[in-house]
């Protein structure tokens, strides 16, 4: 009995969430109330006390669901070494896919592109959402450190001068892949985000001196 009562309880919590996701997305978190989300779920808003303190707390539940792309593959423990025994372009190409699989995660996964489009269109920056902003930061500065460290490796194997400081050149990438993401979210059908990203990742680095086959 306890059992099936823990099981039931956990169902009632991720219907919660599932509920605050399709609703987040589609009118936006600010305009949803825990109310829409008890109704949609089925369930009544003491249950949703039940399991969250507030909107804040569960929203915060619902982005732990689901990581964000660029946060999994460029955090510190996830992403690829990037050492000085990398031969010739090796370090970039670690980069570069790592890229590619964030991209296609972003394309594939349902869940993934629900929550990132609701992390990244549907959710302002006030206090009382307290982790959203922290963790668009950590993911960018995760991407900036991995990127910088593999730009800088890749120069020094291949004795290269590069145009633009590694730092500079891994915001402007950064800035392109997240600007490819943001315009795809809007409108997917419009063009094809993985081979999109592949090229104009290629054209980015060639522009920098590198060729990455």
């Amino acid at each position: 009995m306890v059992r099936r009562t823990k099981e039931e309880a956990l169902e009632t919590r991720n219907k919660l969430l599932d509920s605050a996701e399709g609703l987040f997305q589609s009118q936006g978190v600010s305009r949803t109330t825990l109310q829409d989300i008890a109704l949609h779920a089925g369930a009544t808003r003491g249950a949703v006390y039940w399991h969250f303190k507030d909107k804040a707390d569960l929203f915060d539940a619902m982005m732990e669901r689901v990581t964000l792309p660029l946060e999994s593959y460029f955090s510190h423990k996830q992403s690829p070494e990037e050492t000085s025994s990398d031969s010739g372009t090796q370090a970039l190409t670690h980069t570069r896919n790592a890229i590619l699989k964030a991209l296609h995660q972003i394309v594939n996964d349902p869940q993934t592109r629900r929550v990132l489009e609701i992390a990244t269109q549907k959710v302002e920056y006030m206090e009382g959402i307290r982790n959203i902003r922290l963790r668009h930061l950590t993911a960018c500065n995760g991407f900036l450190c991995r990127v910088t460290q593999g730009l800088d490796t890749a120069s020094r194997q291949k004795n290269l001068a590069l145009p633009v400081p590694s730092a500079m050149a891994a915001r402007g990438l950064h800035a392109l892949i997240d600007g490819l993401i943001q315009n795809w979210l809007l409108d997917p059908q419009t063009f094809d985000l993985l081979e999109t990203g592949q090229r104009t990742m290629d054209i980015y680095f060639k522009g920098l001196g590198f060729s990455i086959e």
